[in-house]
């Protein structure tokens, strides 16, 4: 019993996702002497919905994963098959044996939401009443969860909110470094990629309020968050910054592949019809992210690209680099945005 409440004080006491992860890994790796534990998240994609890694915890290591491992739901695998039953059925648990041994599958539920899969592979210590604990700890480490949600995320649109934005900095940024590619290739294609981050304001949001009132406003917020998360990937961060801003961490991509991603959704706004509002345009600065520089620096050259959209006609998406390099823009190196924040 004092070993559970030590684990349990543990992981209560952290308020990062990443670090909540990695002690509740740790602490059931410990209980049942498991030779690894991995968490997963949900994903999808043009072939079905897979399990992605996040975490990995052996006896002799512990560590974020870059999603080294995933696992194909649609795959003909029985611990696949298995995987999604579980899931259809909104199980919370389940235990398969494989040619290597006995894993364990817990599944956690936040409503509707699948928030995570945690398997325990090869548990020396398994019996009926380590099972009940398990569950019991997956429970808080469930409602811990949803209190940093509450705390990450803005209220009205579920984006996260603009308090957690340094730190979503600084993991994209590690993760990128986790592993970096050697060889010419390697080099080459890095030269090529870059994370870029995206200002995006909504067009003459103030009449919105003005002529229809806050709760249309609100609605449109919401419906364009929703939009967000349909346009981006799971690797990328959306954040909303407070009133008609939000904010977009691209993942690493191409110039090309992070204009056509931004202008894809700005047209997917621009071609949505918003009950009792009509149509709803978008302008969006975006700055490609040195990693050498202050994150400030960053913002402001975003800023001062969606100055320019707003500036010369709105409903347009502008590349910092793009309008320097055609003399539309001076390039600035002060650091000083206190106006945007």
């Amino acid at each position: 019993m004092e070993s559970t409440i030590q684990h349990l004080v543990k992981i209560t006491g952290y308020r990062d996702h990443d670090l909540l992860n990695i002690s509740i890994a740790s602490s059931l790796r410990e209980i049942v002497d498991a030779a690894s534990v991995r968490v997963f998240e949900l994903m999808t994609s043009d072939s079905g919905p897979f399990l992605r890694s996040k975490v990995d915890i052996t006896a002799t290591d512990v560590k974020l994963v870059d999603h080294q491992e995933t696992i194909d739901l649609t795959s003909d695998e029985s611990a696949a098959a298995e995987i999604q039953a579980a899931i259809a059925a909104r199980l919370p648990l389940i235990e398969t044996i494989t040619d290597s041994g006995l894993d364990i599958y817990f599944f956690l539920w936040n409503d509707q939401k699948l928030e995570a899969v945690i398997r325990l592979c090869h548990p020396a210590k398994h019996s009926v009443n380590i099972v009940e604990v398990l569950k019991g700890m997956m429970v808080v480490f469930r409602n811990f969860h949803a209190l940093l949600d509450y705390h990450e995320r803005d209220s009205l649109t579920g984006l996260l909110n603009r308090k957690t934005f340094e730190d979503s900095y600084t993991k994209l940024l590690r993760l990128n470094t986790a592993a970096p590619r050697v060889g010419a290739e390697g080099a080459e294609a890095d030269a090529e990629q870059a994370h870029w981050l995206a200002i995006v304001d909504i067009d003459h949001f103030k009449r919105v309020n003005d002529q229809l009132g806050h709760l249309y406003g609100d609605e449109v917020l919401i419906l364009i968050a929703n939009l967000m998360r349909g346009a981006f990937g799971s690797d990328d961060y959306l954040f909303r910054f407070g009133g008609e801003q939000f904010l977009i961490l691209l993942h690493a991509t191409t110039l090309e592949k992070a204009q056509a991603m931004l202008d894809q959704f700005r047209i997917q706004v621009e071609q949505h019809h918003f009950p009792q509002v009509g149509q709803i345009t978008l302008s969006i600065g975006f700055s490609r992210i040195d990693h050498v520089e202050p994150w400030v620096a960053i913002v402001g050259r975003a800023d001062q690209a969606l100055y320019y959209a707003k500036t010369h006609g709105r409903n347009q998406c502008c590349h910092y680099d793009h309008l320097v390099s055609n003399g539309d823009l001076h390039q600035e190196f002060a650091n000083d945005i206190a106006e945007f924040f």
